[in-house]
């Protein structure tokens, strides 16, 4: 068992027996609210509202996957990931991934009750510390804020038009208050005044500190372009904060990383012994099928657009321009059995940590042997490649968990921010206010990170598993060249961490990268190019589903072209 605080367990809402749905009043408790009315009830709301960082099942049923705090379901949307498997099984992912949206989708409506729960849950904390006359709760309260400040960003971010909850509108069971717009100045106040009251750390790891929350507030400063703003706050964040990259990149995804210096702020999963309620439960589809392990489903397979990214030129830089006019040999249509050449060419070391290729060690398994390990059919949107950062390295036990029927669920925790993305999000600022050279820096020191770790290595362990290279930039020359370095350098780091769709929809870009992504990646699978409809720029916010606004009595107001 991993030494962290816990707060994903299941039996909270047993002890505090109320409803998280949006719209729903909550049900009469199993404690009554004198009981809770004191320290330990204060303490078992927030670990409540903790807990909801990996997602709440609603009372309709929702499957874990549909409200998986990672977010990697977004990446389907993105041109990092397929869905994967057969192209019937999650047919509403299918759905997501193809372009053919409704309302009525159930993974929409599972990310806003889930987000919502949260909010609801963080309010819980905030309306009952306002009632107490004695005792400090200063910490606690600052958490929550953060908390709500964290649900409410994500709300903002996914669906755009959100109604905010207070912890009056909590507190008078008013669920239906809709603000139709932005709600930015409530997500900065709440992130300010966790800056404010956190201390600069803390002894329960996995608890937010003051430097977190300037990262948060920093991020949301970002996704409106403030970038003045959003710099000076990342910038003491880098320079006074007690953050620093990790001297391995796959520490970052394995149990000795956990809770690092790079680790930012995490969802703190974890396993037990013998059934897991405590691991990535959302997670649950997306493993080898049937893997090394015997593991299911195969979902969230790596795209050939992702893999060709990772190429470079004979100094070591990305193909900023160029990356997709030749692929990455890949083995899609080949069967296990038949022979297969990875690719020679020249390729950045982090692709190999983060997608399974065939040949390739996966995740100290053995060499990934294809097909047999991808539960599709070649008549399915499913590639040739596996994902790697949400599998757990062979010999981890500590981070092998199973559920009911024998999935996996994985004890790697899920990094909502981690200090890689912030020494990024600053580079980005410092271009957009002028300063490349800072800007360089930034992203060079993600990039020597990953010139200086350790490679894989072939089956024998005696060379590099393939052609590595990757340096620093020398220059970038000017704003658009930097840009285009930066944007193209948070793909490489962070894919398949489920930030890429919401990094192309603030850039302005979704509709040219994503309906040219479906186009080449056709090359590989060509029924991916038939089934996928053309992406518009109305889906760069998911609708408001269909059963929020109905249970609302019509208050909430549709997201354009839904």
């Amino acid at each position: 068992m991993k030494k962290k605080f816990i707060y994903c367990f299941t039996l909270l809402a047993l002890i505090i027996g109320c409803s998280d749905d949006f719209t729903d009043k909550p049900a009469v408790g199993a404690l009554s609210d004198a009981a809770l009315a004191n320290e330990q009830g204060v303490d078992l709301l927030l670990v409540g509202a903790y807990s909801a960082l990996d997602g709440i099942r609603n009372n309709q049923g929702a499957a874990d996957w549909t409200v998986s705090g990672d977010n990697w379901w977004f990446d389907v949307i993105a041109d990092d990931a397929h869905k994967g498997s057969t192209d019937g099984d999650q047919a509403d992912l299918f759905l997501i991934e193809t372009y053919d949206w409704t309302s009525a989708n159930p993974y929409f409506f599972g990310k806003w009750n889930g987000l919502f729960a949260g909010v609801n849950r963080a309010n819980a904390v905030i309306s009952l510390i306002a009632s107490l006359e004695d005792g400090d709760f200063s910490s606690q309260l600052a958490q929550a804020r953060f908390l709500r400040g964290h649900f409410n960003f994500e709300l903002q971010k996914i669906f755009g038009n959100v109604p905010y909850i207070s912890e009056e509108n909590f507190a008078a069971t008013e669920f239906n208050q809709p603000n139709p717009g932005a709600i930015w100045e409530q997500i900065e106040a709440d992130f300010q005044y966790a800056v404010d009251n956190l201390p600069a750390s803390q002894a329960d790891i996995g608890r937010p500190n003051s430097w977190t929350a300037k990262a948060f507030l920093g991020k949301a400063h970002l996704f409106q372009s403030d970038w003045s703003a959003a710099l000076s706050l990342l910038q003491d964040v880098i320079n006074n904060g007690p953050y620093a990259l990790n001297a391995e990149f796959l520490d970052n995804f394995s149990l000795a990383g956990d809770n690092s210096s790079e680790s930012v702020f995490a969802i703190q999963y974890t396993t037990d012994s013998g059934q897991s309620f405590n691991g990535n439960r959302g997670g649950t589809l997306n493993f080898p099928n049937p893997g090394p392990f015997g593991s299911c489903c195969g979902f969230y397979q790596p795209s050939q657009d992702l893999v060709n990214a990772y190429q470079v030129d004979a100094g070591g830089l990305p193909l900023l321009d160029t990356f997709n006019q030749n692929d990455v040999a890949n083995d899609y249509g080949v069967e296990s059995a038949d022979a297969f050449t990875p690719e020679a060419g020249l390729l950045d070391p982090r692709l190999d940590y983060t997608v399974g290729r065939r040949g390739i060690d996966y995740n100290n398994y053995g060499a990934m042997v294809g097909k047999d390990w991808i539960r599709a059919s070649f008549a399915d949107i499913s590639g040739p490649y596996l994902p790697k950062k949400n599998v757990y390295q062979a010999g981890e036990s500590g981070n092998q968990g199973t559920g009911a029927w024998g999935q996996q669920h994985s004890g790697i925790n899920y990094h909502i921010m981690r200090y890689a993305d912030v020494l990024l999000m600053a580079a980005e600022a410092a271009v957009e206010t002028g300063d490349l050279g800072t800007a360089l820096n930034y992203v060079n020191e993600v990039r020597n990170r990953a010139k200086n770790m350790t490679y894989v290595q072939n089956e024998a362990g005696d060379a590099n598993a393939a052609n590595y290279l990757v340096e620093p930039y020398a220059s970038f020359g000017d704003a658009d060249t930097a840009r285009k370095a930066v944007r193209f350098e948070r793909r490489l780091e962070l894919a398949m961490e489920g930030h890429r769709v919401f990094d192309l929809r603030r850039w302005g870009n979704t509709v040219e990268i994503l309906n040219a992504y479906v186009q080449s990646e056709a090359r590989t699978i060509e029924n991916f190019g038939q089934k996928a409809n053309s992406y518009s720029a109305n889906l760069d916010l998911l609708p408001i589903p269909l059963t929020a606004i109905d249970l609302s009595g019509g208050a909430l107001t549709q997201n354009p072209g839904f």
